[in-house]
């Protein structure tokens, strides 16, 4: 692997090699949120954190690739996506370059996490030493997406098998969580339905 450039770099990987199945003919990561793709607008926020940024796609989707074209980011295939998402995240993970502390894990199709966000679970991650798993929650406090692993964990990550990622991982290690506001950690939409209660909550939100 290439040696990271900074040691003190948390590099963010975007896990996008699901089938999108439940959308039907849709694509969950080509709706159009704020005038983009999905895919598009959740990559952006990673990319302006300053962190590297590693998106991964199924071996048979690399063509939605072009909606993030214009990213500065570096494209992980994954040719067994269908095993499940702990195939795209143990992808991800190899695909880092090495020295770095740990990796920012965050789903594709969470449109409401923003780059602040983001940033704010990075600080809070330096703060706690780099050992230690960081965890976003909603304003209730259950636990959601992104997470960060620290690099420690790397080696059982990639024993991991099947479509619950590092889930029973996480449970056995003590989770600090970043409270982010309303259901931002929660919000991710996988059906058809999901994105019309979506759009329908956030244009009545917006006035």
């Amino acid at each position: 692997m290439p040696s990271a450039k900074r040691t003190n770099a948390i590099p963010i990987v975007i896990l996008a090699a699901g089938a999108s199945a439940r959308m039907g003919e849709e694509d969950k990561l080509l709706q159009i949120v704020d005038g983009q793709d999905l895919l598009s607008l959740v990559t952006g926020r990673a990319v302006s954190t300053g962190s590297p940024v590693f998106v991964t796609l199924a071996t048979e989707r690399m063509h939605i690739a072009a909606a993030i074209a214009h990213h500065p980011v570096t494209i992980v295939p994954v040719a067994e996506a269908a095993r499940g998402v702990s195939e795209s995240l143990k992808a991800g993970i190899r695909s880092l370059p090495e020295g770095v502390p740990g990796v920012l894990v965050m789903l594709a199709d969470m449109p409401e996490i923003t780059r602040d966000d983001l940033l704010q679970m990075m600080t809070h991650f330096a703060e706690l030493g780099g050992r230690r798993v960081v965890r976003a929650a909603d304003a209730q406090g259950t636990p959601g997406n992104p997470v960060i692993l620290p690099a420690r964990l790397f080696p059982e990550v990639a024993r991991l098998s099947g479509d619950i990622g590092a889930r029973d991982l996480i449970r056995r290690e003590d989770v600090n969580l970043v409270i982010l506001p309303g259901a931002r950690a929660t919000t991710d939409l996988d059906t058809p339905e999901d994105w019309v209660a979506w759009r329908r909550s956030r244009k009545r939100d917006q006035g």
